[in-house]
């Protein structure tokens, strides 16, 4: 069965181009085009595509939103993007909404129909500098853990404040505890929140024995 496509792309001269690439060979059957992603949208889930081509910067909302919509609607759509743009945080975004495949416009015609049956082979195509600037950031991770930890060293005060609620001490009990007012106790608490990056005494304490910054 020839691959059921539909094309998101609001650029008429690359629409075309893609158009034919995909009508010229018996593999591929382009079930509808877009140049728009509310149009797209609504009638993509009714056309039983297996792939959307989708990009970024369109009109009328942004390609994200499409990708978002359209993996709600028909999950078993592939979603791959053609897009200028490479930025990491536009690349994350689309991949965190579904994107299963991202390209970068200036690919091949022939690369393009080899990424298109890679995505409906079960494989995720990935344009060089993309794959590259995943790679980075997954590098990058573990630094930057370290060094969200390294900052949410607590103060002695913090530290002694966080034991007492853990052992189950109410704020009056280790205000007393500790020598200081029931509001300095909440201000050491708002500090500790700040610093684990969390909203509540008990997400603190689990937090705070992850991190063995108590016992």
């Amino acid at each position: 069965m020839p691959i059921r496509t539909a094309i998101v792309e609001d650029e008429p001269e690359l629409r075309k181009m893609i158009v034919s690439l995909l009508q010229e060979d018996p593999d591929y059957h382009v079930v509808a085009e877009f140049a728009e992603g509310a149009p797209a949208v609504a009638a993509i889930p009714g056309l039983a595509a297996d792939i959307a081509l989708v990009d970024i910067g369109l009109p009328d909302m942004s390609g994200i939103e499409v990708i978002r919509a359209l993996k709600a609607r028909c999950p078993a759509c592939n979603v791959l993007v053609v897009t200028t743009f490479g930025d990491e945080k536009t690349v994350t975004a689309a991949l965190e909404s579904g994107a299963d495949g991202y390209l970068l416009k200036g690919t091949s015609r022939e690369e393009l129909k080899r990424d298109i049956r890679s995505l409906q082979d079960g494989g995720s195509p990935l344009s060089p500098m993309i794959a590259r600037k995943l790679l980075n950031r997954l590098r990058a991770e573990p630094q930057k853990r370290r060094s969200a930890d390294a900052e949410a060293v607590l103060t002695a005060r913090e530290q002694q404040v966080l034991e007492m609620i853990a052992k189950g001490f109410s704020y009056s009990e280790t205000s007393k505890i500790c020598g200081i007012s029931a509001t300095t106790v909440h201000t050491h608490l708002k500090s500790i929140y700040r610093k684990l990056e969390v909203h509540s005494k008990t997400e603190a304490v689990y937090e705070a024995r992850r991190r063995s910054l108590i016992g």
